[in-house]
């Protein structure tokens, strides 16, 4: 079941947010005990069809449905178990917690990913098909540095760059890894020009996904809670060139917005090209399953410049 929501409940009519445009967004519900825990997902290039992995160790995919532009629900949804190495679902919170997942080949369908697992951190490839996912089949040499990373903070962005000076390069993010400074610690894997870069800690955010854009850059999102002032979230974007070994990455902020918007647990982003070339951000909660949290998933347009025009409205 979805139902619709607007981004600012107070002013339905508003579109602009920061240097996004809102496209729509959705409160998703299920039945299924193992529908929730949503941490990453990958959005076909289309945008009609949706992969997402769940902390839960299973994976949900789905065709995304949409009144002209604006994001209407899920249909044809399936829900399947990740799988170990001997081909069972996973079992257990130190096996299960899967944060981040990045497309490799293929689609939505059919082709490999690599999945980020915290608490056992690690990063695997995953095969996958139309109703099963793994067993993994490889995976990345996390940094040596990665092993201060505490069991709830591990890996939670996986970026491949296919395209530009950094093409065949994986960055990874952990959560809150702080470096001397503690600005938060990431990775560039493989490549032509390996090593550490850290994104500037501004306001004590953590890290909870990224996503690639199709100039070689890349979208971080960020989350802040604190029991006195809610939840917060954060995304920046990070230009191609600023990514190099020993960079200390400000980004450009597109959108910081608090729980007076209508935001939850926000864990997943990923991007895809709209018909008219802008450039489309999807983004998904994670509810903890708990009956206070949502599983809310959102589009934003970044024109880059572009104009948008703002849906008709009925007459």
């Amino acid at each position: 079941t979805a139902i619709p929501i607007d981004f600012d409940r107070d002013d339905p009519d508003r579109k602009q947010f920061g240097k996004l445009v809102w496209r729509g967004g959705i409160n998703l519900y299920a039945k299924s005990p193992f529908f929730g825990g949503y941490s990453a997902l990958i959005i076909g290039p289309s945008g009609k069809s949706l992969l997402a992995i769940s902390d839960a160790g299973t994976w949900l995919r789905a065709n995304v449905d949409y009144d002209g532009r604006k994001l209407k629900g899920l249909s044809g949804a399936s829900i399947g178990p990740i799988l170990g190495r001997d081909g069972k679902p996973l079992a257990g919170d130190a096996q299960q917690d899967s944060e981040g997942l990045a497309l490799i080949d293929g689609d939505t369908s059919k082709g490999s990913a690599y999945v980020a697992f915290e608490r056992n951190h690690r990063v695997l490839r995953y095969p996958f098909t139309s109703d099963r996912f793994g067993p993994p089949d490889g995976g990345l040499t996390l940094p040596a540095e990665t092993k201060r990373m505490s069991a709830n903070r591990g890996i939670e962005a996986i970026v491949p760059i296919r395209i530009g000076r950094l093409k065949g390069t994986t960055v990874l993010f952990s959560e809150r890894l702080p470096d001397k400074n503690g600005n938060l610690r990431g990775w560039l894997i493989g490549g032509p020009t390996p090593g550490a870069i850290a994104l500037k800690n501004v306001g004590g955010f953590d890290i909870t996904d990224a996503a690639a854009l199709p100039d070689g850059g890349i979208l971080v999102l960020e989350r802040r809670f604190r029991y006195s002032e809610g939840v917060k979230m954060r995304i920046r974007r990070v230009a191609a060139n600023d990514l190099k070994p020993g960079a200390l990455i400000s980004g450009e902020v597109l959108l910081e917005a608090s729980d007076s918007l209508n935001i939850d647990n926000m864990e997943g982003i990923a991007v895809h090209q709209g018909a008219s070339g802008e450039t489309v951000l999807t983004l998904i909660s994670d509810d903890n399953f708990s009956a206070l949290q949502r599983t809310l998933l959102m589009q934003f347009a970044l024109p880059d410049g572009k104009p948008v025009l703002a849906e008709p409205r009925p007459r």
